[in-house]
């Protein structure tokens, strides 16, 4: 494996935790205001989502185009100056959507450069690292985030910026290559052109349809839970909250550590396993009302969602690196799943404008997964061979 990875993993460790702090700044700022309403934190949500959706049909080939690396920083710079019109008091609907536009220009470049620093044999090694690394980013963000937030919204929107500006400038240890020559004409016709190229065999859909499922019930669980704990767990603010979710975010390190011994990329039909026992645990999450219980439930849905992405993300960057470029596929499967989260947890949204029941919402998202699952596997392949680059 190419030791140039290490610095990927710091920068994309820096630039995880503070997204996620900035996230839990924000919910500090909900929780602490009584003027803003319960659907404002799923809207929130919603923003940051648009930008990925939006700009699929551009980021996927800006990342190819240029060198990721150098992408990684400007995303870096976009993500901080949308910390920075929080920190100036700026609405935080539109703030936060400037986080989400780098954020959305980020993956592509995270997730690409990968094949380029890890050949086929590693790659799903790779892929749990860096999910690993996110997790933990996830995990300490949130947590440290929350807790900061909680003392001072201030301080932590500016150890947020200043975070986001350190992994830029870790991301100037990376190489600087350009995997493929910009191709003239219209970018949304082009992007059509890739769906259509992508979804010609089932392990390619798979991967867009499956990470797709795996996102939009990881994020539609996050803001369920933010009015499941106090109704059902009591918990208060934002820190206790953070704290609930850290054991989902273990429970994805453990899955990623675990599974690239028993998926490789070949097997790739054995992911569905993982899924649907995630489906069946969050069901299970929403009959649970104490505390152990429920982080041990979520310990184990965040196992099995990692043992699920970490081969679906691998498939995904080397099927795209041998036909449409590895940071296209990351920006087409950006365009999915992030189309897939704005659908879930818009249709959450207004479930809580209406006064839902988080214990109901938990429910119906549990027996949905379950479903979807059985529906991205149809026609899946039993084995699938190492796929060899066009001439």
């Amino acid at each position: 494996m190419n030791k140039q990875i290490y610095p990927l993993l710091i920068a994309q460790f820096l630039s995880a935790f503070a997204d996620n702090a900035i996230l839990f700044t924000v919910i500090a700022l909900v929780l602490q205001s009584s003027q803003l309403a319960s659907w404002y934190v799923p809207a929130l949500q919603s923003v940051f989502l648009i930008a990925f959706v939006l700009l699929a049909p551009w980021v996927g080939g800006f990342a190819d185009n240029h060198a990721k690396s150098r992408v990684l920083i400007v995303a870096n710079l976009i993500k901080a100056g949308g910390a920075g019109l929080l920190l100036l008091g700026v609405e935080p609907l539109i703030a936060y959507s400037l986080v989400g536009m780098g954020a959305a220009i980020y993956s592509p470049a995270k997730y690409g450069i990968l094949p380029e620093l890890a050949g086929h044999e590693f790659l799903v090694k790779a892929n749990s690292w860096i999910e690993g690394s996110t997790i933990l980013a996830i995990l300490s963000g949130m947590v440290i985030g929350a807790k900061v937030a909680d003392h001072s919204i201030q301080w932590a929107l500016i150890g947020t910026i200043v975070i986001f500006i350190a992994s830029a400038l870790i991301t100037l240890f990376l190489p600087v290559n350009i995997s493929k020559k910009r191709i003239p004409g219209s970018k949304i016709l082009q992007f059509g052109g890739q769906i259509s190229a992508f979804f010609t065999t089932p392990r390619s859909r798979f991967a867009i349809l499956g990470a797709s499922l795996f996102w939009a019930a990881a994020a539609t669980l996050r803001v369920i839970l933010i009015a499941w704990a106090p109704l059902v767990l009591l918990s208060k603010n934002a820190s206790e909250i953070a704290e609930l979710t850290l054991f989902l975010a273990i429970g994805i390190i453990a899955g990623s550590a675990l599974v690239p011994r028993m998926i490789p990329l070949e097997r790739l039909r054995r992911a569905r396993i993982p899924a649907y026992l995630m489906a069946l645990f969050i069901f299970g999450l929403s009959l649970t009302e104490a505390i152990w219980p429920a982080r041990l439930v979520l310990f184990v849905i965040g196992m099995t969602g990692g043992m699920f992405i970490v081969p679906v993300n691998a498939a995904l960057q080397e099927l795209g690196q041998h036909s449409i470029g590895s940071g296209s596929a990351v920006a087409l499967q950006g365009f999915f799943q992030n189309a897939a989260m704005l659908i879930a947890v818009g249709s959450y949204t207004y479930a809580a404008s209406k006064n839902v029941d988080p214990v109901l919402a938990m429910l119906t998202l549990g027996a949905l997964l379950f479903l979807a699952t059985f529906w991205v596997s149809l026609h899946l392949p039993k084995y699938v061979s190492q796929p060899t680059r066009p001439h």
